[in-house]
């Protein structure tokens, strides 16, 4: 084993363990704060002598912890894929108009009232069809002759995304008070979940993406070379490109879905680590997925802390943090 991989895997171990170190610590914060070693003897099945801060840890904080690593690995997994099949840092899923689409779904489900009909879940599963639809617009006008066209599908999903905005803030106009503050609670984002088998549901899809993922790595790093070289090497470019595309989209989708709309993490984390790590897909999936879940988690721990009781929309955090870091990244950028 070389030193660099070496050193690459020791980052590696290093970011598992501060994820872990996290997750911990956002479990024994709140409103009521609880010591680490209950924290840790209730995840192991004892400390239950007291039933209320059992209920708060395994029922409130650990399925929200649980969510944000999910959410926040899978958003940021999303983004270091993307970012390598555009060839452009800039790139996150939520460029590509994925938000824009699942925040028409539920806007649409709010508006027809049919929460109220069919039942709360409802939501997420219009959220998810909204990002699919636009997933597959998406892919049909940035196509041409079964061809894909990576400028062509990145400035269609930009304009598709306007257009869903549009029509987000029509249904937004058209609906009720009530309605209205609906649909901007949900496009704030929340980690507050109250179904936990939706909770581990996204932690599973984002480790199965996760592993999908390798499959890709010779692909992915061979088109930093770009496509021709890529296509030199065997690499199947345009069927790669695809799979990858709506990989990293459904990951998106199902994260946009469960949360709600949290912006930067799949642009501010994979941007980061490629600095720190180099731009090696080896490692840059795995750490991209555990630094993102670690942002995240943090993030909501600002956001639960800053102001209680009172709780801050956790995409505000998001945005405040991650711009604030972009920025400061941007003025001291070197090449990577």
């Amino acid at each position: 084993m070389s030193p660099k991989s070496r050193l690459w895997y020791f980052n590696t171990l290093l970011l598992s363990i501060l994820t872990v170190a996290v997750a911990l610590y956002s479990l024994t914060v709140g409103e009521k704060n609880i010591s680490l070693s209950e924290v840790v003897k209730m995840l192991l099945g004892g400390g239950d002598s007291d039933p209320v801060t059992a209920m708060l840890l395994r029922q409130v904080r650990l399925p929200r912890v649980v969510l944000g690593l999910a959410v926040g690995g899978s958003l940021s997994l999303a983004g270091v894929i993307l970012q390598g099949v555009y060839h452009n840092p800039l790139v996150e899923p939520f460029t590509l108009g994925i938000s824009g689409g699942a925040s028409l779904g539920v806007a649409v489900s709010i508006v027809l009232g049919l929460p109220a009909i069919i039942g709360w879940y409802v939501l997420p599963l219009a959220g998810f069809i909204g990002a699919l639809v636009l997933i597959f617009a998406i892919y049909a006008l940035g196509t041409g002759r079964g061809q894909i066209d990576v400028t062509k599908m990145l400035l269609t999903g930009v304009m598709v995304s306007f257009v869903a905005s549009s029509a987000m803030m029509l249904m937004m106009a058209l609906g009720t008070k009530d309605e209205l503050h609906s649909i901007v609670f949900w496009t704030m984002g929340s980690l507050d979940e109250p179904d936990t088998a939706l909770v581990w549901l996204t932690f599973i899809v984002g480790v199965v993406g996760l592993a999908l993922s390798y499959f890709f790595v010779r692909p992915l790093n061979a088109m930093r070379l770009g496509g021709d070289k890529a296509m030199n090497l065997g690499i199947n470019v345009n069927r790669t490109v695809k799979l990858l595309f709506f990989m990293a989209s459904l990951l998106a989708g199902v994260c946009v879905a469960v949360a709600g709309i949290i912006g930067f993490v799949g642009l501010i984390v994979p941007h980061l680590l490629r600095m720190l790590l180099g731009a090696d897909y080896r490692f840059l999936l795995i750490s991209s997925f555990l630094g993102g879940g670690a942002f995240l988690v943090l993030s909501d721990v600002a956001a639960r802390t800053l102001m209680s009781p009172a709780e801050l929309p956790i995409g505000v955090i998001t945005g405040v943090i991650g711009g604030s870091i972009f920025i400061i990244m941007m003025r001291n950028r070197r090449k990577i």
